[in-house]
């Protein structure tokens, strides 16, 4: 069973950084596909970031573009998102996700997490 949890958000003052985790289980080391998805209250969810299989071409929303870097660990079979200069637009719930399928990643990923908040003070 593919199982993804996120971990390190929290509540943050704007200009601040956080770093997020994201340890997935039931996922073969380097094959999936793996991003992070945000939602804010009152709006949909939406693409944030994407790192292609084995670490390849990584992909950014415009709105995070110079501030947010995605990474991952294989051998932990880890995605992590740095998070600079946060913004209170920023105020969203962070979910990982991860697909097979490279395409999808950025539209509509199979696999989820349950989230973690981040809370961005003005």
């Amino acid at each position: 069973q593919v199982q993804l949890v996120e971990s390190g958000g929290g509540l943050v003052q704007a200009g601040d950084s956080l770093r997020l985790s994201c340890a997935a289980s039931g996922l073969t080391s380097g094959s999936y596909a793996m991003g992070w998805y945000r939602q804010a209250p009152g709006k949909e969810r939406e693409f944030v970031a994407a790192t292609l299989v084995n670490g390849g071409n990584t992909y950014y929303a415009d709105s995070v573009k110079g501030r947010f870097t995605i990474s991952r660990d294989n051998a932990k079979n880890a995605v992590y998102l740095q998070m600079n200069s946060l913004k209170p637009e920023d105020t969203s719930i962070y979910y990982c996700a991860a697909d097979l399928l490279v395409h999808r990643i950025q539209l509509s990923p199979r696999y989820w997490g349950q989230g973690t908040q981040v809370t961005v003070s003005s």
